[in-house]
């Protein structure tokens, strides 16, 4: 007798016919109910959209709105062999220095003077190349000036297209990362590379430096400068063509069969050196060992 009334209980609380509820609600009440949850989702959704779409109002197609500008924009070298940042090789052994070239082959071809006399400007040099907006009228796309890689001479792979490797003075392509509306540089004066040997640690108290190994340098364009007219950069939308600047470097006569840990930075009056903390803020370090059997 118990089971069955508790089983009478259960059919009356999913559906009693007497006061026609279901699971304990009128169909008004489970109406009001579903009423409320959809006017509060419909709520919520448009409340969404319309944050979304004033959020949407404060951007620009071009470029970031807000953006975390580094005060000391990051450098890094080609031919980039790993993480470890290592370029060793063999004179006498064709294939330990042949990727370190076709790397570079393969980075330097849109720089070819063909593809950039098509797609970018003939500027002049040493001075901003700013296009400016008037109001709210966008001047967009903006227009990149020509970074031809003939500028790089004997690290251009034009006259030599092995890059110095086989010789044993092999090049090194330096790029400064982009960073929007950036001005390098102060009265007129481009910024800079130099490279150099690298102080490091050779025991608690010890440190130690190359200075005797690297040798001769040479740079291209002359000086290492990165011209005044390839600044300011608006950003990957606004200006699509752009041709990062670059700087060569040619080591002439370091020292074979020995690591030569070498420090390129970046000197500009207005871009601060990078802290210890950081390695790539300005400036990158790597080693090279250029191995041969005399």
């Amino acid at each position: 007798m118990a089971k069955d009334g508790e089983k009478g209980e259960w059919k009356d609380f999913i559906w009693n016919p007497r006061t026609r509820e279901f699971l304990g609600r009128t169909a008004s009440s489970w109406g009001l109910i579903l009423l409320f949850y959809l006017v509060f989702y419909i709520f919520l959704a448009g409340l969404f959209a319309l944050t979304m779409y004033v959020m949407l109002q404060t951007l620009d197609d071009h470029k970031p709105t807000w953006q975390d500008r580094l005060s000391t924009p990051g450098m890094v070298i080609r031919p980039k062999a790993d993480e470890t940042f290592e370029i060793v090789y063999d004179i006498q052994n064709t294939e330990t220095w042949d990727l370190y070239a076709q790397a570079l082959h393969k980075f330097l071809a849109p720089y070819n003077n063909s593809v950039q006399v098509q797609k970018n400007d003939e500027c002049v040099p040493d001075q901003y190349y700013k296009q400016e907006d008037s109001g709210d009228v966008k001047n967009n796309p903006k227009r990149s000036c020509q970074f031809n890689r003939t500028v790089l001479e004997d690290c251009s792979g034009i006259y030599d297209k092995h890059y110095g490797y086989q010789e044993g003075k092999p090049c090194i392509i330096i790029k400064l990362n982009r960073v929007i509306g950036m001005l390098p540089g102060r009265n007129g004066n481009a910024p800079y590379v130099t490279c150099g040997a690298k102080r490091y640690r050779v025991g608690k108290d010890e440190w130690r430096e190359d200075s005797d190994k690297i040798g001769e340098l040479m740079y291209f364009p002359p000086n290492g400068t990165f011209n005044l007219m390839y600044y300011p950069y608006y950003g990957k939308k606004a200006q699509v063509n752009y041709s990062q600047p670059l700087v060569a470097v040619k080591f002439l006569n370091v020292t074979h069969n020995q690591d030569v840990n070498i420090e390129c930075k970046i000197n500009a009056d207005n871009i601060p050196m990078g802290s210890e903390r950081d390695k790539f803020a300005g400036r990158v370090s790597f080693k090279l060992r250029i191995n041969t059997k005399n």
